[in-house]
């Protein structure tokens, strides 16, 4: 309470110096309006005092200031929450990103053994149809050798039997007939 009386005598002193040097109206006078203005003020001072308005407006702030301190509390702890969050999302997202680089690499590995295997399978492929053709070219030579060896004998025989024709009389060809059939007849019984 002392500073407050202090503080008191200094307003007084100052709210009187000005109309002193004046010297229209007294000091302290009714009709003097910085002193009326004073007394005003000091009331008011006073009636905040007496109803604790400093102390309640000190209790105030002090309950602002303390609500301020928890939410910057609840705000640190909600950021450093956050930061960990974030340095396990980005541990997650590493992870993710390895694990993607290993199946893409599986993949090109898988992707190069099938391509391999097809090429093989390809080659085979390919041997076994040469091999085939082969065998097909063979075979239609062997008929076309066969083929023109049929003809070669058929004109043969056809040119022999065109030569024997024109050398051969009637009795031979007869005689020839007659051992034809008993040969015949002899393979048959």
């Amino acid at each position: 309470m002392r500073p407050m009386r202090n503080l008191t005598a200094l307003v007084l002193t100052l709210a009187a110096a000005p109309a002193v040097a004046a010297g229209d109206a007294p000091a302290v006078s009714l009709y003097n309006t910085n002193f009326v203005v004073l007394i005003a003020f000091v009331l008011f001072v006073g009636i905040l005092v007496y109803f604790n308005v400093p102390k309640l407006l000190g209790n105030a702030l002090d309950k602002r200031a303390e609500g301020i301190r928890q939410e910057l509390e609840e705000a640190r702890a909600m950021r450093d929450e956050a930061q960990s969050l974030l340095a396990s999302y980005e541990k997650k997202q590493r992870e993710v990103q390895e694990q993607a680089d290993r199946i893409v690499a599986a993949a090109k590995e898988d992707a190069a053994l099938v391509a391999e295997q097809a090429k093989a399978d390809l080659e085979k492929s390919i041997q076994r149809r040469l091999a085939a053709a082969e065998e097909q070219i063979a075979s239609a030579e062997a008929a076309a050798i066969k083929e023109v060896r049929d003809r070669a004998i058929a004109i043969a025989v056809a040119a022999a039997g065109d030569v024997i024709a024109k050398q051969m009389t009637a009795a031979q060809a007869n005689k020839l007939i007659d051992e034809a059939i008993a040969e015949v007849d002899a393979k048959l019984h």
